[in-house]
């Protein structure tokens, strides 16, 4: 009795594992804030918050393909200068500004562990984007100071954005791996490019199958399902970075309008030169991703006072 129970256990186990390497569906949040550091900062990118939907599609076993993921999210993200609350706008260091988006991905990852991601994304920034709306609100529950200085904010512009990300492994020994990462974004709100290493240190699946690469999802029955019966690694990136234009700092790419007919709106010079680092680990098991990250960015403005920093939490959930 006991050998057939053991036994009935581990085939059990083992079929839980199994399913846990399947799931095609994802869903999820991701919340980013400058308050994560515990720094007492509330300033420049300042807060974000995304929800995205994952589906593993299916692929032809006799193509070079692995994996293939269809992403949509919806978010929102918040700039404000050194403050949220500024006395005059010669304390404006970096425009008030908000934008709103919705999008959609497609990830194509190979089986010699390349990924290309390719994305489109249309919103908009400005008081359309209810940004100010949502930090007075923020604010008022948690019982932090009134915001203010957002008549200053950028105006409305729409926003219609293509993006590219490219990750290829580059040297896997044991624990250990090292990937190239690059992206590029052209389009009415955002253009520039980065490339930079991204290190990784732990248990982990292949690229074509990782929280790394956000294709954790894959098709039941793939042949390529995880080689790892769960994710628990450190990650670093750092990253070079070129902005050609962000209309969260220069406003409309068309030209700037006074459309209100009130206070002007604030922009910024941009330096077009940057470089970012980021260190973060993931835990992936069964039906459930965790991701925290901390992101340490130099100056994206000529007039800010200090660098800025931020931490991000991902949560995600994967089904059938």
């Amino acid at each position: 009795m006991t050998k057939f129970l053991t036994a009935l256990l581990l085939l059990l186990t083992s079929y839980t594992l199994t399913q846990a390497q399947t799931h095609s569906h994802e869903m999820g949040f991701q919340s980013d804030n400058d308050g994560y550091l515990a720094q007492g900062s509330d300033r420049y990118y300042t807060n974000g918050i995304f929800v995205n939907y994952r589906h593993a599609l299916t692929v032809n076993a006799k193509s070079k393909l692995a994996n293939k993921v269809l992403g949509l999210e919806i978010g929102q993200k918040m700039y404000n200068p050194q403050s949220g609350s500024v006395p005059s706008a010669l304390y404006i260091d970096r425009p008030f500004a908000g934008y709103l988006y919705a999008g959609a991905t497609l990830n194509f990852l190979y089986k010699n562990e390349s990924n290309l991601k390719l994305g489109l994304q249309a919103g908009v920034i400005g008081p359309a984007s209810y940004t100010k709306q949502i930090q007075e609100f923020i604010h008022r529950t948690f019982g932090f100071y009134p915001p203010t200085g957002w008549e200053y904010q950028i105006r409305n512009n729409a926003v219609v954005n293509l993006s590219a990300e490219y990750n290829k492994l580059l040297y896997r020994s044991g624990a250990f791996d090292v990937s190239l990462s690059a992206y590029g974004n052209a389009g009415t709100g955002f253009d520039g490019a980065g490339v930079g290493p991204m290190l990784r240190l732990g248990t982990f699946n292949k690229l074509f199958n990782s929280a790394a690469t956000q294709s954790s999802s894959i098709k039941n029955g793939s042949a390529y399902a995880s080689t790892a019966k769960h994710e628990l690694f450190f990650y670093y990136k750092p990253q070079y970075n070129y902005v050609g234009y962000d209309a969260t700092v220069q406003g409309n790419i068309f030209g700037n309008s006074d459309d209100t007919g009130n206070t002007p709106q604030i922009t910024g010079a941009l330096n077009h030169l940057m470089f970012s680092n980021q260190l973060g680990g993931d835990y992936t098991y069964d039906r459930l991703t965790i991701d925290f990250s901390v992101i340490f960015h130099t100056k994206d403005v000529k007039t800010m006072v200090d660098a800025h920093q931020w931490g991000s939490i991902a949560l995600l959930y994967h089904f059938n």
